[in-house]
Protein backbone atom coordinates (compact mmCIF):
# COMPACT_ATOMS: atom_id res chain seq x y z
CA UNK A 1 0.00 0.00 0.00
CA UNK A 2 1.41 3.56 -0.79
CA UNK A 3 1.08 6.04 1.92
CA UNK A 4 0.52 9.41 0.10
CA UNK A 5 1.51 12.89 2.35
CA UNK A 6 -2.01 14.73 1.76
CA UNK A 7 -3.06 16.22 -1.07
CA UNK A 8 -0.39 18.94 -1.74
CA UNK A 9 2.42 16.39 -1.60
CA UNK A 10 0.53 13.29 -3.04
CA UNK A 11 3.99 12.09 -5.00
CA UNK A 12 1.61 10.62 -7.70
CA UNK A 13 -1.78 10.53 -9.21
CA UNK A 14 -4.42 8.38 -8.28
CA UNK A 15 -6.13 6.63 -10.75
CA UNK A 16 -10.27 6.45 -10.41
CA UNK A 17 -10.07 6.31 -6.59
CA UNK A 18 -12.44 5.36 -4.96
CA UNK A 19 -12.18 7.12 -1.75
CA UNK A 20 -12.84 5.95 1.94
CA UNK A 21 -12.65 9.28 4.62
CA UNK A 22 -12.65 8.81 7.72
CA UNK A 23 -9.90 9.02 11.00
CA UNK A 24 -10.22 5.25 11.36
CA UNK A 25 -9.00 5.15 14.67
CA UNK A 26 -8.55 1.62 15.55
CA UNK A 27 -9.79 0.51 11.90
CA UNK A 28 -12.65 -1.60 13.86
CA UNK A 29 -15.30 -3.65 12.11
CA UNK A 30 -17.34 -0.29 11.05
CA UNK A 31 -14.78 1.27 9.67
CA UNK A 32 -14.34 -1.86 7.58
CA UNK A 33 -17.79 -1.48 6.26
CA UNK A 34 -16.24 1.46 4.85
CA UNK A 35 -13.44 -0.15 3.46
CA UNK A 36 -14.62 -2.82 1.63
CA UNK A 37 -17.33 -0.66 -0.10
CA UNK A 38 -13.80 1.33 -1.37
CA UNK A 39 -12.47 -2.04 -2.41
CA UNK A 40 -15.68 -3.16 -4.22
CA UNK A 41 -15.88 0.10 -6.30
CA UNK A 42 -12.78 0.26 -6.81
CA UNK A 43 -12.32 -3.17 -8.31
CA UNK A 44 -15.69 -2.63 -10.47
CA UNK A 45 -14.16 0.63 -12.19
CA UNK A 46 -10.53 -0.38 -12.58
CA UNK A 47 -9.39 2.32 -10.20
CA UNK A 48 -7.43 2.26 -6.84
CA UNK A 49 -9.06 1.79 -3.26
CA UNK A 50 -7.86 4.69 -1.23
CA UNK A 51 -8.31 5.83 2.47
CA UNK A 52 -8.16 9.63 3.15
CA UNK A 53 -7.33 9.67 6.69
CA UNK A 54 -6.18 12.66 9.53
CA UNK A 55 -3.48 13.27 11.21
CA UNK A 56 -3.18 14.65 14.14
CA UNK A 57 -6.64 13.99 14.80
CA UNK A 58 -8.87 16.58 14.33
CA UNK A 59 -10.03 17.19 17.80
CA UNK A 60 -6.54 17.63 19.00
CA UNK A 61 -6.66 20.85 16.80
CA UNK A 62 -9.95 22.25 17.20
CA UNK A 63 -10.51 21.33 20.71
CA UNK A 64 -7.26 19.33 22.67
CA UNK A 65 -8.94 19.71 25.91
CA UNK A 66 -11.29 16.51 25.12
CA UNK A 67 -9.29 15.24 22.20
CA UNK A 68 -9.30 11.15 22.69
CA UNK A 69 -6.73 9.22 23.35
CA UNK A 70 -5.60 7.31 20.11
CA UNK A 71 -6.96 3.51 19.76
CA UNK A 72 -3.88 3.37 17.47
CA UNK A 73 -0.91 5.24 16.60
CA UNK A 74 0.01 6.02 12.71
CA UNK A 75 1.75 3.96 11.81
CA UNK A 76 -0.40 0.52 13.23
CA UNK A 77 -3.65 2.31 11.71
CA UNK A 78 -1.65 2.52 8.10
CA UNK A 79 -0.60 -1.11 8.63
CA UNK A 80 -4.10 -2.19 9.24
CA UNK A 81 -5.47 -0.23 6.13
CA UNK A 82 -2.49 -1.84 4.58
CA UNK A 83 -4.34 -4.81 5.55
CA UNK A 84 -7.38 -4.41 4.84
CA UNK A 85 -6.20 -4.62 1.11
CA UNK A 86 -6.40 -0.60 0.44
CA UNK A 87 -4.18 0.61 -2.77
CA UNK A 88 -3.40 3.75 -0.87
CA UNK A 89 -3.53 5.88 2.11
CA UNK A 90 -3.99 9.58 2.11
CA UNK A 91 -2.47 11.32 5.21
CA UNK A 92 -3.63 14.32 5.31
CA UNK A 93 -2.40 16.95 7.30
CA UNK A 94 -4.93 18.59 10.07
CA UNK A 95 -4.23 22.27 10.18
CA UNK A 96 -5.79 25.03 11.62
CA UNK A 97 -5.87 26.30 7.81
CA UNK A 98 -7.69 22.70 6.79
CA UNK A 99 -10.13 23.43 9.07
CA UNK A 100 -11.38 26.97 7.91
CA UNK A 101 -11.61 25.46 4.72
CA UNK A 102 -15.38 25.63 3.43
CA UNK A 103 -16.96 22.61 2.71
CA UNK A 104 -17.38 22.89 -0.88
CA UNK A 105 -13.62 24.33 -1.15
CA UNK A 106 -12.56 20.62 0.87
CA UNK A 107 -14.30 18.78 -2.17
CA UNK A 108 -13.23 21.16 -5.15
CA UNK A 109 -9.88 21.36 -3.60
CA UNK A 110 -9.12 18.28 -2.15
CA UNK A 111 -11.37 15.62 -3.10
CA UNK A 112 -11.63 16.61 -6.67
CA UNK A 113 -8.98 18.81 -7.78
CA UNK A 114 -6.16 17.33 -6.12
CA UNK A 115 -7.26 13.65 -5.21
CA UNK A 116 -9.38 13.11 -8.77
CA UNK A 117 -12.23 11.58 -6.73
CA UNK A 118 -14.71 9.07 -8.85
CA UNK A 119 -16.21 7.58 -5.77
CA UNK A 120 -16.55 8.97 -1.96
CA UNK A 121 -17.53 6.46 0.76
CA UNK A 122 -18.16 8.42 3.97
CA UNK A 123 -20.14 6.87 7.41
CA UNK A 124 -23.53 8.18 7.89
CA UNK A 125 -22.84 11.00 10.49
CA UNK A 126 -19.64 12.57 8.24
CA UNK A 127 -19.88 15.89 8.29
CA UNK A 128 -16.22 18.09 6.43
CA UNK A 129 -14.93 21.84 5.77
CA UNK A 130 -15.43 24.72 8.48
CA UNK A 131 -17.35 24.58 11.21
CA UNK A 132 -18.34 20.95 10.02
CA UNK A 133 -20.96 22.60 7.54
CA UNK A 134 -20.91 19.57 4.98
CA UNK A 135 -22.94 16.53 5.52
CA UNK A 136 -24.00 13.60 3.52
CA UNK A 137 -26.58 15.29 1.78
CA UNK A 138 -24.04 18.25 0.51
CA UNK A 139 -21.58 15.77 -0.32
CA UNK A 140 -24.36 13.89 -2.47
CA UNK A 141 -25.26 17.34 -3.99
CA UNK A 142 -21.29 18.12 -4.89
CA UNK A 143 -20.66 14.36 -6.30
CA UNK A 144 -23.65 14.90 -8.65
CA UNK A 145 -22.42 18.59 -9.68
CA UNK A 146 -18.41 17.24 -10.23
CA UNK A 147 -18.68 13.83 -11.58
CA UNK A 148 -18.35 11.59 -8.30
CA UNK A 149 -20.53 8.71 -6.55
CA UNK A 150 -21.21 8.88 -2.60
CA UNK A 151 -21.80 5.97 -0.47
CA UNK A 152 -23.04 6.18 2.75
CA UNK A 153 -22.64 3.63 5.02
CA UNK A 154 -24.77 2.85 8.00
CA UNK A 155 -23.59 2.34 11.67
CA UNK A 156 -22.38 -1.14 11.61
CA UNK A 157 -23.52 -2.88 14.86
CA UNK A 158 -22.11 -6.70 16.30
CA UNK A 159 -24.17 -8.59 18.36
CA UNK A 160 -26.39 -5.58 18.67
CA UNK A 161 -23.71 -3.15 19.12
CA UNK A 162 -22.47 -1.01 17.05
CA UNK A 163 -18.85 -0.38 16.22
CA UNK A 164 -17.43 2.62 17.04
CA UNK A 165 -14.40 3.81 18.35
CA UNK A 166 -15.86 5.44 21.71
CA UNK A 167 -17.41 2.65 22.52
CA UNK A 168 -14.17 0.59 22.27
CA UNK A 169 -12.44 3.07 24.86
CA UNK A 170 -15.00 2.36 26.70
CA UNK A 171 -14.79 -0.97 27.27
CA UNK A 172 -10.89 -1.16 27.36
CA UNK A 173 -10.98 1.44 30.24
CA UNK A 174 -13.56 -0.58 31.80
CA UNK A 175 -11.40 -3.68 31.89
CA UNK A 176 -14.22 -5.24 29.14
CA UNK A 177 -11.38 -6.59 26.71
CA UNK A 178 -13.14 -9.72 25.15
CA UNK A 179 -16.10 -6.77 24.29
CA UNK A 180 -13.61 -4.40 22.81
CA UNK A 181 -12.10 -7.28 20.79
CA UNK A 182 -15.57 -8.23 19.49
CA UNK A 183 -16.28 -4.85 17.83
CA UNK A 184 -12.48 -4.12 16.77
CA UNK A 185 -12.37 -7.60 14.84
CA UNK A 186 -9.12 -8.76 16.99
CA UNK A 187 -7.42 -8.01 20.45
CA UNK A 188 -6.39 -4.31 21.19
CA UNK A 189 -2.54 -4.13 21.07
CA UNK A 190 -0.13 -1.88 21.65
CA UNK A 191 3.37 -1.60 19.85
CA UNK A 192 7.02 -1.06 22.27
CA UNK A 193 10.46 -1.41 22.55
CA UNK A 194 11.64 -4.08 25.41
CA UNK A 195 14.39 -1.66 27.98
CA UNK A 196 16.32 -2.67 30.84
CA UNK A 197 13.91 -2.48 34.21
CA UNK A 198 14.95 -3.08 37.57
CA UNK A 199 15.29 -6.69 37.31
CA UNK A 200 13.21 -7.75 39.62
CA UNK A 201 11.24 -10.31 37.85
CA UNK A 202 14.48 -11.90 37.22
CA UNK A 203 15.25 -11.68 40.98
CA UNK A 204 12.31 -13.48 41.65
CA UNK A 205 12.88 -16.34 39.31
CA UNK A 206 9.92 -14.29 36.72
CA UNK A 207 12.00 -12.99 34.12
CA UNK A 208 9.97 -9.89 32.28
CA UNK A 209 10.38 -7.81 29.19
CA UNK A 210 10.18 -4.09 30.13
CA UNK A 211 7.97 -2.57 27.55
CA UNK A 212 7.93 1.12 26.69
CA UNK A 213 4.87 1.41 24.77
CA UNK A 214 4.58 3.84 21.77
CA UNK A 215 1.18 4.87 21.89
CA UNK A 216 -1.96 5.65 24.08
CA UNK A 217 -2.67 2.97 27.06
CA UNK A 218 -6.35 2.84 27.11
CA UNK A 219 -6.59 -0.09 30.05
CA UNK A 220 -6.95 0.79 33.39
CA UNK A 221 -3.73 -0.76 35.39
CA UNK A 222 -3.88 -4.27 36.08
CA UNK A 223 -2.87 -7.58 35.82
CA UNK A 224 -3.83 -9.32 31.87
CA UNK A 225 -3.57 -12.48 29.78
CA UNK A 226 -1.60 -11.04 27.01
CA UNK A 227 0.07 -12.17 24.01
CA UNK A 228 4.21 -10.83 23.03
CA UNK A 229 5.28 -11.27 19.42
CA UNK A 230 8.87 -9.24 18.01
CA UNK A 231 7.97 -7.20 15.32
CA UNK A 232 11.37 -7.59 14.05
CA UNK A 233 11.33 -10.98 13.93
CA UNK A 234 8.99 -14.10 12.69
CA UNK A 235 5.83 -11.73 14.18
CA UNK A 236 4.26 -14.86 15.72
CA UNK A 237 2.43 -14.29 19.22
CA UNK A 238 3.73 -15.79 22.61
CA UNK A 239 1.13 -16.98 25.70
CA UNK A 240 2.13 -14.10 27.59
CA UNK A 241 0.94 -12.40 31.51
CA UNK A 242 1.25 -8.52 31.95
CA UNK A 243 1.21 -6.08 34.95
CA UNK A 244 0.66 -2.76 33.87
CA UNK A 245 1.06 -0.99 37.16
CA UNK A 246 3.14 0.42 39.40
CA UNK A 247 4.38 -2.13 41.72
CA UNK A 248 3.36 -1.16 44.89
CA UNK A 249 4.83 -4.17 46.55
CA UNK A 250 8.24 -2.82 45.84
CA UNK A 251 8.05 0.77 45.12
CA UNK A 252 5.63 3.93 46.80
CA UNK A 253 4.05 5.96 44.04
CA UNK A 254 6.03 4.72 41.26
CA UNK A 255 6.06 5.04 37.76
CA UNK A 256 3.40 3.52 35.73
CA UNK A 257 5.00 0.66 33.94
CA UNK A 258 4.45 -2.64 31.33
CA UNK A 259 5.98 -5.51 32.36
CA UNK A 260 5.97 -8.76 30.32
CA UNK A 261 6.29 -12.15 31.78
CA UNK A 262 6.35 -14.82 28.07
CA UNK A 263 5.71 -18.18 29.26
CA UNK A 264 8.14 -21.02 28.78
CA UNK A 265 10.41 -18.75 27.11
CA UNK A 266 14.16 -18.11 27.50
CA UNK A 267 15.67 -15.20 25.19
CA UNK A 268 16.82 -12.03 25.55
CA UNK A 269 14.50 -9.16 24.26
CA UNK A 270 16.39 -6.06 25.33
CA UNK A 271 15.82 -3.49 22.52
CA UNK A 272 13.35 -5.65 20.49
CA UNK A 273 10.39 -4.10 18.88
CA UNK A 274 7.59 -5.91 20.11
CA UNK A 275 3.83 -6.11 20.27
CA UNK A 276 1.41 -6.62 23.27
CA UNK A 277 -1.74 -7.58 22.19
CA UNK A 278 -4.34 -8.14 25.40
CA UNK A 279 -6.73 -10.43 25.31
CA UNK A 280 -8.05 -10.80 28.96
CA UNK A 281 -8.01 -8.44 32.19
CA UNK A 282 -7.38 -10.40 35.25
CA UNK A 283 -7.68 -9.18 38.28
CA UNK A 284 -6.35 -5.31 39.87
CA UNK A 285 -3.38 -4.24 40.60
CA UNK A 286 -2.18 -5.10 44.04
CA UNK A 287 0.18 -4.49 47.15
CA UNK A 288 1.29 -8.12 49.10
CA UNK A 289 2.27 -8.49 52.63
CA UNK A 290 5.64 -10.63 51.13
CA UNK A 291 7.62 -12.20 48.28
CA UNK A 292 5.89 -15.11 48.97
CA UNK A 293 2.31 -13.86 48.90
CA UNK A 294 3.02 -12.22 45.21
CA UNK A 295 4.76 -15.13 43.79
CA UNK A 296 2.04 -17.12 44.95
CA UNK A 297 -0.56 -15.04 42.93
CA UNK A 298 1.64 -14.59 40.29
CA UNK A 299 1.58 -18.44 39.83
CA UNK A 300 -2.38 -18.04 39.93
CA UNK A 301 -2.31 -15.56 37.08
CA UNK A 302 0.30 -17.42 35.15
CA UNK A 303 -2.19 -20.67 35.41
CA UNK A 304 -5.48 -18.50 34.38
CA UNK A 305 -3.69 -16.80 31.49
CA UNK A 306 -2.65 -20.38 30.39
CA UNK A 307 -6.16 -21.24 30.38
CA UNK A 308 -7.35 -18.40 28.69
CA UNK A 309 -4.99 -18.10 25.79
CA UNK A 310 -4.82 -21.83 24.92
CA UNK A 311 -8.72 -21.70 24.48
CA UNK A 312 -10.33 -23.03 21.52
CA UNK A 313 -10.84 -19.42 19.72
CA UNK A 314 -14.62 -19.03 18.94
Amino acid sequence: MDVLAGHRALGRSLRAPAIAIGNFDGVHRGHAALLERARERARAGGGEAVALTFDPHPTQVLAPHVAPRQLTTLARKLELLAEAGLDAAVVEPFTAELARLPAPAFVEQVLVGALGARHVIVGHDFTYGQGRAGTVSTLAAEGARLGFTVDVIDAVTVGGEVASSTRIRGYLRGGDLRRAATLLGRPWDVDGVVVRGAGRGKGLGIPTANVTPEGDLLVAPGIFAVTLARKDGDGRPLPAVASLGTNPTFVEAGALTLEVHVLDFDADLYGAAVRVGFVERLRDEARFDSVDALLRQIDEDIAQARTILSAPKS
